[in-house]
Formats: C-alpha cells, structure tokens, sequence
C-alpha cells in the first residue's frame, strides 16, 4: 500500500508585520493603538534616555564624591530614619539634597530600563532574542547598582566598596550602546562580520585595555583627595603616583592599539560608520588624555575630575560602538556605506522608506 502524500497547509501562518520608519524597524503587532511614527518616537526616546541615563548616573555620581556628599543621607532607601526626602538644616547644608538627587536619578533610571525592556518586547521581538535577553541588562544592572549604593553607605564610603559602584556604571553605558546601535540596525537572524576577524581581536584588546583603564583610575581616585566625605577620609593604601603612572601607561596602550586599528579600518575600506565610530573614540580618549593630564598636574581641581569621569562615560561609549559597528545585522543588499571592492569608494546607501508596512 503506497503512502499518501503529506498534507500540504493550504492556510501557512502569515509572516508578521513589519513598519519601517526611517532607520527603525517595528513589528507591526500589539501597536497598542499608535501609529508607526509615533513608536518609533517612544523606542527612539527611551532607548536614548537609557544611555543619557546611565552616563548621567556617572556625573551626578561624581557631583557626589566632589561635593563630599556621600553621606549627606546617612542611611538608605530613606534619605535619615524614618525620613525618606531629606530637610535642609544649617548642619548639613545641601549635602542631603545632592546625595537624595543622585537616588532619584537611580529612580529615573529604572523607569527607562523598565521602558526600553516593554518596547524590545512589544515592538522589536523580530530583531532576535539577542537583542532582548540583552535588554534584560540594564534593568538587571540599576537594580544591582541601587543594592550596591545602599553598601556604599553602610560602609562608610570605603573605597573598595566604592569603587565597584562605580565600574558597573561604564558596563551598562556599553551595553545600551549596543542597544541603541541594534535599534538602528537591520533585522536579520544573525550578525555578519563587516572586517577581517583580526580586527574583531583588536576591537576585544581595545575592550580590555579600556576596562583596565576604568579600573586603575577608580584605583587613583581611591588614593586622592577626593574621599566623598569629610567624617571618612579613608583612602586606599596604594602610593598615589605609581597609579597615577599606569594609569596613563594604560592609556598609551590603549592609544596606540586604535591607532593600529583606525589605520587598519581605512586600508581595508571599512564601512563609514565603522570609521566614523572609530574617529569618535580618538577624539573622546584625546580629551580624556589632556583632561587626566591637566588635572593631576594641577591638584585635581573638582571641575576637571567631574569632566574626567563624564568621559569616562562617553569612553565606555565609544569603545563599544566600534565593536558593535565592526557588525551588522542588515541583510547584505543593504549594508550602509560599505565599501565597493571594485572602486574602493562607498556604495550609496538605499532610502529608507518612511511608515511603510511589509509582510
């Protein structure tokens, strides 16, 4: 007896909706009733304010420590027993409300994590489950860094509990980084290389060396003068110089190893926004070389130290934006400014067309 044939689903599932609005790619489902343009304003809004965000809790941080307000509240999650805002009093002066103002922009940090985590789930589930475990993150990491902050407190400000409060701040900037950068991508089932896989190994170096960098001048800031308070000067028990000194080896290091890559990037033709990051991160890491350098040989003054940790925000920032950029998810008709073999000069990049709708 022969076998039938297999049945054949005459009724195969639709493939789901997709809106383009400009560089933004949204699923076409549970629109919640807005149009296309606007979620593509809300995921462009929340997905930016989440990396203002995390590189604003570095500052507002730092405002902190340069003010010696770290123990302006001296208990947590309330700002004094029993009182969760703090009151102005002539003992403590302002000190309660900066340190209070840094919580709060923890607040408003959460609520953009919480934001950008219902959008990748709602609007931009067919960019891959990389991109929303990935959107995990930054929620995952105010909630850490809040448990963190309340130790710091408990802990008197001591350095060693402080300093890791800080390096998670720079992991989540490159992380929303990546975010915003998957945003603004294509849509394929995976990533394809746009270099050759040696600058994949560079790019990770510059990663490395970039975190080292973070790490030794948490360190440096550890052995200066800048406590965070005045009732608890206790600093960590390293000789201020020799940090100092690799501090800024590491930062030659890692100068010359995107040096090496940016000449790297231009021979082989790289796509211009793989360039573009790259001439990006010069420019932040050559202001954050004369800032260090400026600051330690002039007592480092509050106002240079704060610049210095804001760009130790946009260096996170930068560092992962040329490794994510070394990537695409665009289907490989449609990679932007990639360059032709041929000519050596950039193919033009299609016009995105705007509210359409595709299946």
């Amino acid at each position: 007896m022969n076998a039938s044939p297999p049945a054949v689903d005459e009724h195969p599932a639709p493939t789901p909706r997709r809106e383009l609005v400009g560089r933004i790619s949204l699923s076409g489902d549970r629109t919640l009733g807005l149009t296309a343009a606007a979620r593509a304003r809300i995921a462009a809004v929340v997905f930016w304010g989440n990396l203002v965000c995390q590189i604003g809790i570095i500052v507002s941080g730092g405002v902190v420590r340069l003010t010696s307000s770290g123990l302006g509240c001296s208990t947590w999650p309330n700002c004094e027993p029993g009182q969760f805002t703090p009151e102005l009093t002539m003992e403590a002066g302002i000190h309660p409300f900066i340190e209070f103002g840094n919580r709060t922009l923890t607040g408003v940090l959460g609520v953009f994590a919480v934001a950008l985590l219902l959008v990748s789930l709602l609007w931009l589930r067919h960019k891959g489950r990389s991109l929303l475990w990935l959107s995990l993150v930054p929620l995952a990491g105010t909630a850490v860094q809040a448990i963190v902050g309340m130790v710091v407190v408990y802990a008197d400000l001591h350095p060693g509990v402080v300093s890791p409060h800080f390096l998670i701040s720079p992991i989540l900037v490159a992380v929303s980084t990546v975010l915003l950068f998957r945003l603004y991508d294509g849509d394929a089932a995976g990533r394809r290389s746009l270099v050759p896989g040696a600058m994949h190994w560079m790019s990770g170096a510059l990663a490395v060396i970039g975190f080292a960098i973070l790490v030794l001048g948490t360190l440096v800031t550890g052995t200066g003068p800048h406590s965070g308070d005045d009732v608890h000067p206790e600093r960590l028990p390293f000789d201020a110089r020799t940090i100092s000194w690799l501090h800024a080896d590491s930062v030659m290091l890692f100068c010359g190893l995107l040096v090496g890559l940016l000449i790297a990037l231009h021979l082989i033709g790289a796509a211009r926004q793989t360039r573009r990051a790259a001439w990006s991160l010069v420019v932040v890491t050559a202001l954050q070389a004369v800032i260090g350098y400026t600051q330690y040989f002039t007592g480092l003054p509050e106002v240079l130290v704060g610049l210095h940790m804001l760009g130790a925000g946009l260096l996170a920032a930068g560092v992962a934006w040329v490794a994510v950029s070394l990537y695409t998810w665009q289907d490989t008709e449609t990679v932007a400014g990639a360059a032709d073999p041929a000519t050596g000069t950039d193919r033009p990049t299609p016009p995105a067309p705007i509210g359409k709708a595709s299946r």
